[in-house]
């Protein structure tokens, strides 16, 4: 492809899910890749990095690729013991994700390849590798893309990522517990006295203007779909949303295409089906413009 895409290798959260009932979504964990000329970012670097190696060493236009981490939980990097072009001398394989410096980075990508959870070390990497660093912006420019991190609500340190190419942006974030503290607020607004409560709702205020202005008018947002509204309330304080607030959240940004990302293992194709269309009525009881897809491996999105 000449023209600039944006392709789905994985869109699960959690584990990978290899069943005949799923195979229409797809099963890969996360991992997105982002083309804009030959320049290479990938999003995540789930089970979906692994077939997505393997077509680079199908090609020789491409030798250098920036991986962005949003965190290190097993599902997003359990990928990378098994890419191939980290191997393979010539090639540049540089990360970006959560930290203090780039050793932090190296440890949590390598933590997994240590004995005796994995036989072959991060030092049999061939590639020269290059942990990138934040400019003083807070902002990451690697080639044409610029990139700004940003944190979201999930267990540990965790980043989504405004990112800025051509003339698409897009947003992508993977894991994020949507009115997390709104909900919360809510359960425990009886043991706040007036001031406490008053304090912690300016707060809110606060975080959400500036979480919608980070999203205002983006053209693509992948994000977090996770649950049912009846999962997500036994796994309320997991970090990820049900999808409808997905949806409620693209709406009220005023995003142009949103893709529900990060779907639970558990449901097969069928239901997500069934979550999209659900999505979709909600959209038409809103009367939005917004156009609402389910990320599916293998989709490809044309950049303008």
């Amino acid at each position: 492809m000449n023209k600039p895409y944006l392709r789905f290798w994985g869109v699960r959260g959690s584990y990978p899910a290899p069943f005949k009932s799923h195979l229409n979504v797809g099963g890969n964990t996360s991992c997105v890749e982002i083309n804009y000329h030959n320049q290479l970012l990938i999003c995540d670097g789930g089970t979906g990095i692994i077939p997505l190696g393997n077509a680079l060493m199908g090609q020789s236009a491409i030798r250098e690729v920036t991986v962005l981490m949003t965190h290190y939980h097993w599902d997003h990097i359990s990928g990378l013991p098994f890419f191939v072009p980290a191997f393979v001398p010539g090639w540049k394989v540089n990360f970006f994700g959560p930290s203090q410096n780039g050793k932090d980075v190296e440890n949590a990508l390598g933590g997994q390849m240590q004995s005796p959870y994995f036989p072959v070390e991060l030092e049999t990497w061939m590639a020269e590798t290059h942990y990138l660093e934040l400019n003083s912006n807070n902002q990451l420019e690697w080639g044409d893309f610029k990139i700004t991190p940003f944190n979201v609500h999930h267990p540990g340190t965790t980043f989504g990522y405004r990112i800025e190419v051509g003339n698409t942006s897009l947003v992508y974030v993977s894991d994020n517990e949507l009115y997390f503290i709104e909900q919360n607020l809510k359960l425990r607004a009886k043991e706040l006295d007036p001031e406490e409560l008053e304090i912690l709702n300016a707060m809110l205020v606060e975080e959400r203007q500036n979480a919608l202005k980070v999203l205002k008018d983006v053209d693509i947002f992948i994000h977090d779909a996770q649950y049912t509204p009846a999962d997500y309330q036994k796994k309320r304080g997991w970090g990820h949303s049900c999808y409808l607030d997905t949806v409620d959240y693209a709406i009220e940004a005023g995003v142009k295409h949103l893709y529900l990302f990060h779907v639970d293992p558990a449901y097969n194709d069928d239901k997500m089906d069934d979550l999209h269309r659900d999505a979709l009525r909600l959209i038409r009881e809103r009367n939005s413009p917004l156009q609402c897809h389910l990320a599916r491996e293998e989709l490809v999105i044309e950049l303008t």
